[in-house]
């Protein structure tokens, strides 16, 4: 390869770094090249092990097998991640019983329950356990908590494990909300760890209607752990519309898409 295109590979390599993930036409832009020149060096990279291609662009080679600690998924797309909370609270009504998983993205349904009541939250993340307590003094949240207890994972600020996976068999939910590391249309939900992927199958089961939470990051990422396929999901709230040839696997999946707001308070 010539150097002017080994000098493009190592740009891709040091935006990859900084930001976890490269869009195919954000690169083609910034390097004053065709989409087409961007995919075929994508390609390269992807056979050398460089990276990872994704829909849309690339991530880090091993970006989907090791789980960054809580405090950092928190500053992942960030923005994108609060528009997606904001959707999915639109979804929860007085009432109703639901479960809350640990994720970055998840956290921040909590930002959005002021205007509900009577609600039950049944969680395994700490983060929201200590926001839910905060917006209840506030009066921000009205409601009951319930957490989950077990086998605590300080860096990540959950609980999972046989213990969580017991005690989470003894609810009745009406809806889950899950945020998860990998979604495929073909191999469907994925999980970093195998505890954390048993206790989103338990989530599910005990759940009458689950909606997964994730920004364009996770889309057609495959992580080690299998949680279920994409026909036990019944909605994706997303900052991105679906990739086209996702179409007909969503329709027979019977999966609801939903693109978040692109306001934001």
């Amino acid at each position: 390869m010539s150097l002017l295109g080994e000098e493009r590979k190592q740009y891709i390599l040091k935006v990859l770094d900084e930001k976890g993930k490269v869009k195919v036409n954000e690169l083609a832009k910034d390097l004053k090249v065709s989409t087409e020149t961007i995919r075929k060096y994508l390609d390269q990279m992807d056979r050398e092990n460089r990276l990872k291609k994704v829909y849309g662009g690339a991530i880090k080679s091993s970006f989907d097998l090791i789980e960054p600690p809580q405090d950092i998924r928190e500053n992942f797309y960030s923005l994108e991640k609060k528009k997606i909370g904001k959707a999915a609270a639109e979804f929860i009504q007085d009432n109703e019983v639901i479960i809350i998983d640990e994720g970055s993205t998840t956290l921040h349904i909590i930002r959005y329950l002021a205007n509900q009541k009577n609600l039950t939250v049944i969680t395994n993340s700490v983060a929201a356990l200590n926001l839910l307590i905060d917006f209840e003094k506030k009066g921000l949240y009205n409601g009951t908590v319930l957490f989950i207890g077990g086998n605590v994972d300080a860096k990540n600020l959950r609980v999972s494990g046989s213990i969580a996976n017991q005690i989470m068999s003894n609810f009745n939910a009406d809806k889950a909300f899950l945020s998860l590391e990998g979604v495929c249309k073909d191999y469907g939900l994925t999980s970093y760890n195998s505890d954390k992927a048993l206790l989103s199958q338990k989530m599910m089961d005990c759940a009458k209607e689950t909606t997964v939470l994730m920004d364009h990051s996770k889309l057609g990422v495959r992580s080690y752990y299998k949680i279920a396929d994409l026909n036990k999901v019944d909605r994706i709230i997303s900052d991105e519309m679906p990739p086209y040839d996702w179409q007909a696997a969503l329709e027979k999946s019977n999966v609801e898409w939903v693109v978040a707001n692109e306001k934001e308070e």
